[in-house]
């Protein structure tokens, strides 16, 4: 899921969809089905992918879509579903698993049941977090390091919490890639939606990621990572300048986070002013926490904030 930030954001985002309803072969070992769910926060939709031939790991099955589930078990025909992966537990991501257990015997592995990052507060419950799959119960969860694995692939499990605290990425050593979910995506930066999300969290993931050398990833949504640590690289400064936008409006007087969405983010879609004040949100949580910013009481959507 995506802030899908206006387009002068940075770094140069891939804006290039690829096309939902056909399996393609996007390397040797992966073949990506993109689902139908079509929107501002999923691009041209969820991408599934399968890894490997004849016994296959499937990662990300994306909602309880029939028409998408009907088009996974056709790709998967005559071969044998050793492993359903799932990166988190958003709406668009995880509930397509548990069906295609039924169908196919397949266990559900990744990451464990959704939880927020923090305590929801009284008018939260059930406003900031809409978007998670309450109901996700893996067979196996998987803890950084871990693997799955089958014929010429191996899957290692990689704990990258912030978009979500149960986000895993996971790697395949076999191709130097990096199947990274939510947490990293070629179009646009994700949404970091507290109670759901935490920044300092997603900052530290992406600062984790920065030291590894996979030479592309595999997103959540939207086409391939390429050079992707560079792209990290301007990920972590593109969210430090918005922190530092931040601080500057509020030295300038600016109060409330309606405000710090229309003084940031020039030109943005107005169906996507929630999520940014959402991310808004998040950064002044962790500078709240920092020092950085006071507020009266504990941060909340319509508190009013200060220089620290």
């Amino acid at each position: 899921m995506s802030e899908s930030e206006a387009p002068d954001a940075a770094p140069p985002f891939l804006r290039e969809a690829p096309a939902s309803g056909r399996v393609e072969a996007v390397s040797p070992l992966i073949r990506r089905l993109v689902c139908p769910n079509a929107g501002p926060f999923t691009q041209s939709g969820t991408c599934t992918y399968l890894v490997g031939h004849g016994r296959v790991a499937v990662i990300d099955p994306g909602p309880d879509h029939p028409e998408h589930r009907a088009a996974l078990l056709a790709a998967l025909d005559g071969e044998t579903v050793e492993a359903i992966l799932v990166t988190h537990t958003h709406r668009d991501h995880s509930p397509g698993a548990r069906p295609l257990a039924a169908a196919t015997g397949a266990p559900i592995v990744g990451c464990g049941p959704h939880r927020p990052a923090r305590t929801v507060r009284g008018a939260e419950q059930g406003r900031l977090d809409a978007a998670g799959d309450a109901d996700h119960r893996p067979d196996r969860e998987l803890a950084e390091g871990d693997a799955v694995s089958g014929p010429g692939w191996t899957l290692t499990a990689l704990a990258t919490p912030g978009h979500t605290m149960n986000h895993l990425a996971f790697s395949l050593s076999e191709e130097d890639a990096l199947f990274s979910g939510d947490h990293v995506m070629a179009w646009s930066t994700s949404i970091v939606a507290p109670p759901d999300g935490s920044m300092g969290a997603y900052m530290a993931s992406l600062d984790k990621l920065r030291g590894r050398s996979e030479s592309v990833y595999w997103p959540g949504h939207g086409g391939p990572v390429r050079d992707p640590q560079r792209f990290v690289r301007g990920l972590l400064s593109h969210r430090r300048a918005r922190e530092t936008g931040i601080l500057e409006r509020l030295a300038a007087g600016e109060r409330t986070i309606p405000g710090l969405v229309a003084a940031l983010y020039s030109g943005l879609d107005p169906k996507l002013r929630p999520a940014a004040a959402l991310s808004v949100f998040a950064h002044l949580e962790d500078l709240v926490e920092r020092g950085r910013v006071a507020t009266d009481g504990l941060p909340a959507l319509d508190a009013e904030y200060r220089p620290g």
